[in-house]
């Protein structure tokens, strides 16, 4: 296993290895990730910390990760009027959704009922892959 438990401040010329990490793996800063093509590799960072497509990080015996957002099933929330779409991204906050908020379009995970209930919003839904950014920091548990 190849643990991996420190950032690199520059980025090297060349990477051992570049490892796309969809966003809820992103947020996992100790955790043993096995994926096809990898050896097993363990990433141990400060808790609460956080990965960014192009961090790089490093083994203590030198191997080297980039890390990449991977693609990942989505709900692409679309709307002609800006305002139903401010409406439908308060639906969404109100039940604690994770959710990557453009001026455009609003992102998340797929769920038939949440996709039925912004539907009824009068947004367009569609389902695409693509790399997920949500939303990060204001996260609370009750």
């Amino acid at each position: 296993m190849v643990i991996f438990d420190h950032r690199l401040e520059k980025v090297p010329d060349a990477t051992t290895w570049d490892l796309p990490l969809t966003a809820e793996e992103r947020g996992r800063t100790r955790y043993r990730f096995d994926k096809p093509g990898f050896p097993s590799l363990f990433i141990q960072l400060p808790r609460g910390s956080f990965l960014h497509p192009g961090d790089c990080l490093g083994s203590p015996t030198g191997e080297t990760i980039t890390i990449l957002a991977a693609d990942e099933p989505l709900l692409h929330v679309t709307s002609g009027d800006r305002l139903i779409l401010l409406k439908a991204a308060y639906h969404l906050g109100n039940r604690h959704v994770p959710l990557e908020v453009n001026l455009d379009y609003l992102r998340l995970a797929p769920d038939p009922v949440l996709a039925d209930m912004l539907r009824g919003l009068g947004v367009r839904v569609a389902e695409i892959t693509a790399p997920f950014f949500p939303e990060r920091g204001a996260f609370h548990s009750h």
